[in-house]
């Protein structure tokens, strides 16, 4: 907690530690927060159904507005509920190098093993223990001799140097128009017949020898901004878009009344809304071969 919470006061850091919330009101991670400034939250969890604590911690995060949770020590096993919650959008470091020795003892079990290295990962939280998509990990070399303590204490090291990297990375991506490109692909290209090209400097997707559906602009024309582009009905939708959320919504320069450009690179886009514009502007250029299965298969 400390390493993340000193890392986030470095120049250029995309994150920042709103809250350090405890189920241990005596742990000391609590009066560090507190005497760098950071607001806290501790709450004993003996005597409290698991759900019942977990949902007090759940809105403890919420009125701190977070928008991620970093486990860091924390050894309670938390509810699917919560889990869910926070899905996408907690993660944990574990000490070893997943997916040997989840669980406890993980220095202990690697020297039994003979292995070469234990080390660090850091993961998303699922509701499978220590299984979570993994976002970084740090080899650490086991030495001759070592012992659980001996390798524990250099693995907490990494764990240091590791930590904060992969939540900065991580809390960051929402604005990396490679990322973001990458999401729009994913979409994109499970429409039928998509296909993707390049052109003036932008990824598009249109339908295989046919007309175009979607641009994503990245930084176009110096514009410092990421935004998806996609038809829409004319100028009167476009002009209704802008006046209602004129920070997201942008005429794209060069394209006509028809399209508009919805901004990526805010921080909260809405991947679900994102399909939804997708597979709007795709009906709208695609061939009726194509558009008369689909519109079959939406009746059922």
């Amino acid at each position: 907690m400390a390493a993340l919470l000193y890392a986030s006061r470095l120049a250029g850091c995309p994150y920042e530690i709103v809250l350090v919330a405890s189920n241990n009101p005596a742990a000391p991670g609590l009066d560090l927060a507190r005497a760098e400034g950071v607001p806290t939250f501790a709450l004993a969890h003996k005597g409290m159904a698991r759900e019942e604590h977990d949902a007090a911690m759940h809105h403890a995060l919420t009125a701190a507005r977070a928008d991620y949770v970093a486990l860091a020590g924390y050894m309670r096993v938390l509810s699917d509920g919560f889990v869910a919650q926070w899905a996408g959008r907690m993660l944990n470091i574990h000490p070893s190098l997943l997916p040997r020795y989840p669980g406890l003892h993980t220095h202990q079990r690697a020297i039994e093993a003979g292995d070469s290295h234990g080390g660090c990962s850091v993961h998303l939280v699922t509701a499978t223990l220590d299984e979570g998509p993994l976002l970084g990990q740090l080899a650490v070399a086991i030495r001759p001799g070592d012992t659980a303590d001996t390798l524990a204490a250099r693995v907490l090291f990494a764990e240091h140097q590791l930590y904060p990297r992969c939540l900065a990375d991580y809390v960051a991506r929402v604005r990396d128009p490679r990322w973001l490109t990458a999401q729009v692909r994913e979409r994109a290209m499970a429409l039928p017949e998509a296909e993707e090209t390049l052109s003036h400097g932008m990824a598009c997707f249109g339908v295989v020898k046919g007309k175009k559906f979607a641009w994503v602009s990245a930084d176009h024309h110096g514009d410092g901004r990421v935004a998806l582009l996609v038809k829409i009905s004319g100028t009167d939708e476009q002009a209704d878009l802008i006046e209602r959320d004129p920070e997201r919504y942008f005429r794209p320069a060069y394209f006509g009344g028809d399209w508009i450009a919805i901004r990526l690179d805010l921080g909260d886009t809405d991947w679900d809304a994102v399909d939804d514009w997708l597979q709007r502007s795709w009906r709208a250029i695609a061939p009726k071969r194509l558009t008369a299965l689909l519109d079959v298969a939406d009746m059922f």
